[in-house]
């Protein structure tokens, strides 16, 4: 399992391969391994919503410490759940974008009639809904409640890359960072990355 507490921008790849659990109201564990995830850094990153050390009341619990939620709604609608990461007070994340789900199917399927297993949870708002994540669960701490990630297998560098982030476009040049995190079978990603904008992170690769 990776430490929490690094940095955003260390933590995303790293999360990647992990499994994310949650024990729904009904006693069902649903699990997903993360396939896709994003930094939002702080500081200057015009994309994070802790931009210049803005704080509201929605954002306090991006300035928690490191492995706690962070659970935001856009649109009215969807739910976004983050994993904080950092030390205390540095208002870091890695919003979780995309998981293969493993088990509790069943449960998910019963809460998207006629979605197909790929759009159960690929995308960050299918995800919450897939796993039954709300903001009641936001500012909770990983693994001290129904929501908690497990250690699964890590994948080979020559499965990940770096993409620019997905949305994002008002942050002007921090939109093309390549802050975005993929892994494994591009079916379970949210939006493939164009070609000419993937960053290979394997250094013994080379073409």
């Amino acid at each position: 399992m990776p430490d929490l507490s690094r940095p955003a921008l260390e933590l995303a790849p790293a999360l990647l391969g992990v499994r994310l659990v949650r024990v729904d109201e009904a006693g069902v564990r649903r699990v997903g391994t993360i396939v896709e995830t994003e930094a939002y850094p702080g500081g200057a990153d015009l994309a994070s919503h802790t931009s210049g050390g803005r704080r509201t009341p929605r954002t306090e619990s991006m300035y928690l410490e490191g492995g706690h939620a962070y659970v935001y709604r856009i649109y009215g609608i969807h739910d976004c759940v983050n994993v904080v990461s950092g030390r205390s007070g540095s208002g870091e994340a890695v919003l979780l974008r995309s998981i293969r789900p493993e088990s509790g199917i069943e449960a998910m399927r019963e809460d998207r009639p006629g979605i197909v297993d790929r759009d159960l949870a690929r995308g960050p708002g299918r995800l919450c809904k897939a796993l039954a994540i709300g903001r009641d669960l936001d500012r909770i701490r990983f693994g001290s409640g129904p929501m908690s990630l497990e250690a699964g297998t890590a994948f080979p560098p020559a499965e990940v890359v770096a993409a620019p982030r997905v949305g994002i476009d008002r942050a002007g040049e921090w939109a093309a960072r390549p802050w975005r995190f993929l892994a494994g079978d591009p079916f379970w990603w949210s939006v493939r990355p164009r070609r000419d904008a993937v960053l290979d992170l394997d250094p013994g690769r080379s073409g």
